[in-house]
């Protein structure tokens, strides 16, 4: 049976940090006793830190291929819901209102030019010949 990756790595860094500690604990005799005094101090802090770090880490579980932030104890409860529906009405209105700007927007700009056609000296036949376009061109590169 083979073992994924992961729990070969596992058991490599375990063996690791034996075999170093048992050369470290050999060599532990020889030291006189104020540097042990030390070295046990900063053991104990190197430890405080360390716990309080791990206490703080947010838990990530692998499970089928995908990594999922959260802790695995936790159960779904109707802020979680609320927290996870929130910002989706907040997109939901914020592109409704995005479309109701947009389509006000456009009717106003049709407004304009309806009401620049209607006010204009012009007959309304002017702006369905083809020449009319070529002039406004002309006129408008001209005046540029």
């Amino acid at each position: 049976m083979t073992m994924p990756s992961h729990y070969q790595t596992d058991i490599l860094q375990d063996r690791f940090a034996l075999r170093l500690t048992a050369r470290l604990s050999d060599g532990c005799d020889d030291l006189s006793p104020d540097i042990s005094e030390r070295l046990r101090f900063a053991r104990s802090q190197a430890l405080a830190k360390r716990k309080i770090a791990s206490d703080s880490l947010v838990a990530v579980a692998m499970g089928g291929g995908a990594a999922t932030l959260g802790g695995m104890e936790e159960r779904v409860n109707w802020w979680n819901r609320l927290s996870i529906a929130l910002p989706v009405l907040a997109l939901v209105a914020g592109l409704i209102t995005i479309n109701a700007i947009q389509d006000e927007r456009t009717a106003q700009e049709l407004a304009q030019v309806d009401a620049a056609l209607l006010t204009d000296d012009l007959p309304l036949a002017a702006y369905a010949d083809p020449g009319f376009a070529q002039f406004l061109k002309i006129s408008r590169a001209q005046s540029q």
